[in-house]
Formats: C-alpha cells, structure tokens, sequence
C-alpha cells in the first residue's frame, strides 16, 4: 500500500527526477507537473524504466494559475508539495533578469495560493546556497548571514524565502533545503542530467567535452583566492540530494517540525575546485579533457561549501557518495544516452 501523495513540481528537471525515484522507491504516491521547457517528456520513461512506476505529469505552466487549481482540484488528497520548478541557469540569469524573476517568483507564489486554498500543510522548497551571496567565511550554515546575491537567479531564491516565511503562517510548515552543487546520475545510470540546451553547470559540460559534443571546456577564471585559482564548489551526488527531500517530507508529515519554517544545507561538506573536478574525472575514467582558461564568468561566486550538520543531526541524512562517485556516474550516464 503506497504511502502518502506527493506533488512534485519541475519533476521531469534533474533533481525533481531523481528525487521523485527516491518518493517512489520509499513507496509515496506521486503526480507531476512539469511543462519541459527545460525538460524532456523522455525523463517520465526514464522514471519506469528504473522503478517500474508510471508517473502522472501535467504539462501546465505555473505562471497560469487556473491550471494549477486544476491539478489541486482533481487531487484533493495531496499531502505534501515539493517545489523544484524554475529557471535556474546563474549565467542566464544576468542576461534575462526580468524573465528569471516573472517565472520563478510567479510560480511559487501560484503554488502556495492553491495549496493555501486546498489546505495542503507541508512544503519542501528547492532553495540554493546562491542566497548567500558571497559570504565572509567557510563552511557556510544555516546561521551565515544572507548577504546580496551574485545573480537574479540567487535573488529569486531569496525572494522565494522570503514569501514562503510570510505566507506560511497561514497554513502548513515549510523547509527550505539550500543545496549547493548537484551533480551524477543514478546508480543504475539509466537516468542523469539531462541539459535541453548547452549544459551550464560544470560536471555536464565535462561529459559533453569528453563526449565531443564540445570541442573545448572553458573554466571561468584561474585568479580567484583558492587552492589552484579557480571557483571552489560543494559537489553533492543527485541521489544523496533526492534523499534528503524525500527525508524532509517525512520529517513535515510525520509532524516532527516544531515551527512554521526551518532551512537546512544539503552539501558534502568538502570544497572542490573547477580543475580539481576536471582531474578527479580524468583520473577516474582515464578520459583526458580539453580545456582551457577563461575570463571571470559574471554573477561566480569565487568560494562555497556547506556544513550539513544541521540535517544530519535532524532529518537522520547523511551524504554517501564522493566525488570519484560522482563523476564515474555522471560519464557512464553520457556515454549510454549518447550510445557511445
């Protein structure tokens, strides 16, 4: 017998995915919405080839929100939201601010307007360690000051916060899960990262440079204050993140929460370089990279990883994959859907 019925937002995207596997694999009950503007319909079969289970997705905007009552109206037994669903591409953000803002704020806000009208009391929102800003100090944890964000995307996800903590004192309780860098493919390598366009985050466009989708990978900026001079980063493996929303959910329904809102970090709690993830995926696939040095990539933030201490000691989550994981993963996932 399933167990409760979760809405999952942006579910074909690649955390939505992944984490609606871990839902389904811990035997909750599923529905999507989902328009694939930056998705593919082929992620819902990728979704039955691993588990067996056919999802539900509505192909709707969130931006309309009739079409969100719909969904609301037609599964009144709803018992939880998570909100993935949004446009995410940091560099993106800075050349179409206005778009990043009309989309992602635009969509929660008509998410929590029918969840507060069909009384649905838990939400996990996908937040990001971009609300920091560029902090003073590493690693960063729930208690790190919010400082201005390095791009119109990480303002969206400040914004976000900001009506979720306000809104829901109404109805319901809310985490905000900021996670740093997801990255890696299912164990079964049957689904991964499944970038639409150009792949904007860095362990995608690795696997497409070693595929020879591109001639070349840039790293933005070899003058930073870190270890070799390039950006450093919090990796954590998709399906150590999609675990923790389904434990979070958990945590909401199970009535465990206290207050109306609490945030956690989801990271490995280890900074890596850009060259330190090129050359652990050299190494761990025996795959040499063609890439050279670039300029500084507008709206990077130079440094950032997590302390998770807050979720491991609450939720009872704890990350397992390293980096070797990670990108041996993200590059068999590559190969199998470029049949290489």
């Amino acid at each position: 017998m399933s167990k409760d019925k979760i809405l999952v937002t942006g579910g074909a995207g690649y955390i939505g995915s992944h984490t609606i596997i871990d839902l389904l694999e811990n035997n909750y009950e599923v529905i999507s919405i989902d328009n694939y503007v930056n998705s593919s319909p082929s992620v819902m079969d990728l979704i039955k080839t691993v588990t067996g289970k056919t999802i539900t997705n509505y192909n709707i905007d969130l931006t309309e929100y009739q079409k969100v009552e719909g969904v609301f109206a037609e599964h009144q037994d709803l018992k939880g939201v998570i909100h993935f669903a949004a446009l995410k591409a940091v560099g993106e953000s800075v050349e179409k601010p206005l778009e990043y803002f009309d989309n992602n704020i635009k969509s929660l806000l008509h998410i929590m307007k029918a969840m507060h009208r069909h009384k649905i009391e838990n939400l996990i929102f996908s937040s990001s360690c971009t609300v920091y800003g560029i902090p003073d100090k590493y690693p960063v944890n729930e208690s790190t000051p919010i400082k201005p964000a390095a791009s119109p995307y990480g303002r969206t996800k400040q914004i976000g916060e900001m009506i979720i903590e306000d809104s829901i004192r109404k109805v319901g309780k809310a985490i905000l899960l900021r996670y740093f860098n997801p990255a890696g493919a299912h164990s079964s390598t049957e689904i991964g990262e499944l970038p639409i366009n150009k792949a904007a985050n860095l362990v995608p466009a690795i696997t497409e440079t070693a595929a020879g989708i591109r001639d070349q990978l840039t790293v933005f900026g070899d003058d930073y204050d870190t270890r070799d001079g390039s950006c450093l980063r919090d990796y954590i493996h998709i399906m150590d993140l999609a675990r923790a929303h389904t434990l979070a959910m958990e945590y909401l329904i199970a009535g465990k929460q206290d207050q109306k809102l609490d945030v956690y970090n989801l990271g490995n709690g280890t900074g890596l370089t850009v060259l330190e993830v090129i050359h652990a995926f050299e190494n761990v696939n025996q795959v040499k990279l063609n890439y050279k040095i670039g300029p500084r990539r507008e709206g990077d933030v130079p440094a950032i990883y997590a302390d998770s201490t807050k979720a491991i000691t609450q939720l009872g989550w704890e990350p397992i994959y390293d980096i070797d994981e990670i990108v041996r993963t993200a590059w068999e996932w590559e190969k199998k859907r470029r049949k290489l």
